[in-house]
């Protein structure tokens, strides 16, 4: 018997998400290898990049359509799990 969570969201529907962390390549290698194994079509991903102030951090935008629940906690979880992931919004 499976559990149904109650959301807000219709799905499928296109949903972004925020991750800042650390301007460095292995973050963004991290962010782009956690999209892959979660989002095999990544045309359907769309990524915007925006560096801080300071060029220390950056903040990723990542838009995708979303098809359940279970795939945007998955997706949450796997980016939160990231070594230079600081946070997901």
């Amino acid at each position: 018997m499976t559990e149904e969570r109650e959301t807000l969201l219709e799905f499928p529907c296109r949903f972004p998400i925020k991750v800042m962390g650390e301007a460095h390549t292995e973050f963004f290698a991290d962010v782009e290898a956690c999209i892959a194994r979660h989002l095999p079509d990544r045309d359907a991903v769309d990524i915007v990049h925006r560096e801080s102030r300071g060029g220390n951090y950056v903040g990723v935008t990542i838009t995708l359509t979303a098809t359940s629940q279970e795939q945007l906690d998955e997706l949450y979880r796997a980016l939160g799990e990231c070594a230079r992931v600081r946070m997901v919004l």
